[in-house]
């Protein structure tokens, strides 16, 4: 196989079937895959099915937690998760930029295939397209997603049932792959241990669900972070968001990063942290489920929902006062997913 990638490698001639056969299928390879059909065949259940789509251009495309390829399994994992849905398979489509190095492209398929393996989803179908040198950065890649849904969980992704009185809980600490973007951006000799929490969430949600907890709404605070899933609670509905900024845990190093660069950490993105509205009672056993899955160990309610402020999202800060959680406005930092 050739050592870079060429324009050829997009023509659908031999060196585009070399490049499926040797490096996709390779590391991809399922009962599924290998029909190499125009579409793939797919087995599923009667009832519901969610269904979501995704592309990612993230700069630089390794960077310390993952890389571009674990980006998006995780990112389509991780928007079936939250809504509820069992992830059972995911497309991959790749735009790669001519001149991009063959052992890059590997190490990011092959990242992809582990990803997909440890949330237990199937890689089934794709496409290759390349584009001169100059026309996109290194490596673009869209995914679609598919996942079983339990009728009984329908209500999660609108949050329709969400109530006054219901907390809202949060997984682990937030601005951890944002802060390790920029720092593997701009810094790249800054000392900094910051990984990013780039992670499936399939089966953390999973556990949770098993529970039979009466769960309301799930979101992954991706872009935005974690004010801006704060803000799309809040809109739309007649209830107000208070969070107590204490409660949010963010890690310290993370901390001294943004106060140094002057971020806020509640705008920075996250790809690893979910955001769920909770009945009061079940709480508790909520929190104990998440403490008992790695991706869950800092675990803590973070706020509630209430009839004050409807259609606002508030901050019970710090040093005692309030202030109203905005939506984020323009760029903080680019190119993050």
């Amino acid at each position: 196989m050739e050592k870079n990638i060429l324009l050829g490698h997009g023509s659908g001639g031999r060196l585009m079937h070399t490049l499926i056969s040797d490096l996709f299928i390779k590391h991809f390879d399922n009962a599924v895959l290998t029909q190499q059909g125009d579409s793939a065949i797919l087995d599923l259940p009667p009832g519901k099915t969610a269904f979501t789509t995704d592309s990612y251009v993230i700069d630089p495309v390794f960077f310390p937690g993952g890389d571009i390829g674990k980006l998006a399994v995780c990112g389509t994992v991780n928007d079936l998760a939250v809504a509820g849905a069992m992830p059972r398979y995911i497309t991959a489509a790749f735009i790669i930029e001519e001149g991009l190095p063959m052992q890059d492209l590997e190490r990011i398929v092959s990242s992809m295939a582990k990803e997909a393996a440890k949330a237990n989803v199937m890689i089934v179908t794709g496409d290759t397209k390349v584009v001169n040198k100059g026309q996109c950065d290194k490596l673009f890649i869209n995914t679609a997603g598919i996942g079983e849904l339990d009728p009984s969980h329908t209500h999660i992704a609108s949050g329709e049932t969400m109530e006054a009185g219901d907390k809202i809980i949060l997984n682990g600490p937030i601005a951890q792959h944002g802060m390790a973007i920029m720092a593997a951006r701009n810094f790249g000799n800054f000392n900094t241990s910051i990984q990013s929490d780039c992670n499936c969430l399939n089966h953390l949600v999973r556990d949770v669900l098993n529970t039979g907890a009466r769960i309301k709404f799930m979101r992954d605070a991706t872009r935005g972070g974690l004010a801006t899933v704060m803000c799309e609670m809040a809109s739309h509905r007649e209830l107000g968001v208070l969070v107590n900024e204490e409660d949010v845990p963010v890690d310290d190093n993370v901390r001294g990063m943004c106060e140094l660069l002057g971020f806020d950490p509640f705008y920075v993105a996250n790809e690893g942290k979910l955001v769920m509205v909770v009945h009061p009672e079940d709480t508790d056993k909520v929190i104990r489920t998440m403490k008992n899955h790695p991706l869950g160990k800092q675990a803590a309610v973070i706020g509630e929902l209430t009839p004050d402020h409807p259609g606002q999202a508030t901050l019970q800060t710090a040093i005692g006062g309030k202030r109203i959680i905005d939506m984020l406005a323009g760029e903080q930092l680019p190119r993050i997913c």
